[in-house]
């Protein structure tokens, strides 16, 4: 889970590398800075739309983007903490120009429409910490699951996706758990990718490693170096839990949320690197 010690710490390996003074960084994240991610080679058209999706609990605003023509197999996205906002529109385009059909949710529609954190807003804000956070909490295992079936039997629903190829999904930071959880709510996903997420292992029977290792699906676990330092032995349980169904790695010099274009630490080397094992994975199990 994000949270300020997190933050602190990024900001300081982020400065560290001399890219940026800190007042520097404030200022970017502040404005509400993107960087731009590499372009997809032989990237197909794509159309995209702002959609709602119906849950138990109430109605998802989402962003759905997928190839113009054809069919292609679905895919749920999970954001992180900071939630829906132009940095995961953009990964989910760049996604779907790779030939799927992308739906990134907003996971805390049960109380606000995204963006939940406007131009100018940053984690470092403790006024932003006090809206999020509680948006963080308010969602669990039962919330996970309910969310991704309907996410999952809306995606089925669409013309454009490919009901004879499996679902996938992906999280980040506090989208792991969900995204673990998501291969565990329907038998229509075959890959689950998690990237710097939180509380993938716990010690309660609903923990997202626990729910997911009795699935057929295959995985990518994708661990930031300073998330193993913290817990050094969760990497060892999840390679045991999931066996040969899991590529489990610690990134080398990646510090939490070194993913998304937008983070303070997005290391694009790492974060590249981790795509390509997201691109391969997709590949091969959403058959």
């Amino acid at each position: 889970m994000c949270d300020q010690n997190h933050y602190d710490e990024d900001v300081k390996a982020y400065t560290a590398r001399g890219a940026v003074t800190r007042r520097q960084f404030g200022a970017l994240v502040g404005a509400g800075v993107v960087m731009m991610l590499p372009r997809v080679a032989n990237a197909v058209t794509v159309t995209e739309s702002d959609v709602t999706v119906r849950t138990p609990d109430g109605t998802a605003d989402c962003y759905f983007v997928r190839p113009e023509t054809g069919t292609a197999p679905g895919v749920v996205i999970w954001p992180d903490i900071m939630g829906l906002r132009p940095a995961f529109r953009q990964m989910g385009k760049r996604l779907a120009e790779s030939g799927y059909a992308v739906l990134v949710v907003n996971p805390f529609y049960r109380q606000r429409r995204s963006p939940v954190v406007q131009p100018g807003q940053t984690f470092q804000d403790p006024a932003v910490r006090d809206v999020l956070l509680p948006l963080a909490q308010s969602l669990n295992a039962t919330t996970h699951m309910t969310d991704a079936r309907a996410f999952v039997a809306w995606l089925d629903q669409q013309p454009s996706v490919a009901r004879n190829r499996k679902i996938g999904t992906m999280g980040y930071c506090m989208g792991g758990p969900m995204t673990l959880r998501t291969a565990a709510a329907s038998d229509r996903v075959g890959a689950a990718a998690s990237f710097h997420g939180g509380g993938l292992v716990t010690d309660n029977a609903d923990s997202p490693h626990a729910v997911a290792s009795k699935t057929t699906a295959q995985f990518l676990i994708a661990i930031a170096e300073n998330d193993d330092q913290r817990a050094p032995d969760e990497k060892n349980v999840l390679k045991q839990t999931f066996g040969a169904k899991a590529e489990v790695e610690v990134y080398a010099g990646a510090a939490h949320g070194w993913c998304p274009p937008d983070s303070a630490v997005y290391n694009e080397p790492q974060a590249e690197r981790a795509w390509a094992r997201l691109t391969a994975l997709f590949e091969k199990a959403l058959a």
